[in-house]
């Protein structure tokens, strides 16, 4: 694979294709439509969607996709400039072979040229948390309060879940204590 051209697309929202949806339609189907149903573009699974979409191609096959969504939040007392994180998915056939860590490289340079973002935030599977830590984020303790994705109504989860933080204006030593507030659905 590191022989291979690999082209990164950095979309935003508004700019999609029909072409760029009906490869991600297809990604996320792949993974997910046996438990969550059809993939769409506004409102993903329920979660909140990306304003901007980083995506790695091999020719015309889409291998893999990070979005993130800049979002004002609350932690504690402050207001902290994020760049919500999620649907990061890389085809199976892809894992393992370094297509990970371009996609978050890229994502990152993207989240640094998007003006106010100061940090990355994502929750993620605790599988995947090494993965993360290993491309530069930071595992945060916290408890996080956010909207369901089903009923719009306010959700509490206590400190222990993976919660992950990036530096991309500030340091890690700045992320301020407190509850988290995501004032929307996650990501």
């Amino acid at each position: 694979m590191e022989h291979e051209r690999l082209d990164v697309e950095i979309v935003d929202h508004g700019f999609l294709t029909r072409a760029h949806l009906s490869h991600l339609g297809r990604l996320f189907d792949a993974e997910y439509r046996h438990t969550h149903g059809a993939w769409t573009p506004h409102r993903p699974y329920g979660y909140s969607p990306a304003d901007v979409h980083v995506l790695v191609y091999r020719d015309a096959d889409l291998l893999g996709h990070a979005g993130f969504q800049q979002r004002t939040i609350a932690v504690g007392h402050r207001t902290v400039h994020v760049a919500g994180t999620g649907g990061v998915l890389i085809t199976e056939a892809a894992r393992g072979t370094g297509i990970g860590r371009i996609l978050l490289l890229h994502t990152h340079r993207a989240m640094r040229e998007t003006p106010r973002v100061e940090f990355g935030y994502l929750g993620c599977r605790e599988g995947v948390v090494p993965f993360y830590e290993s491309e530069g984020w930071h595992r945060i303790a916290a408890a996080e309060r956010s909207l369901s994705r089903a009923t719009g109504r306010q959700v509490y989860v206590p400190a222990g879940a993976p919660i992950m933080i990036l530096p991309v204006t500030r340091g890690v030593a700045e992320w301020p204590r407190g509850v988290v507030d995501l004032r929307g659905t996650p990501w």
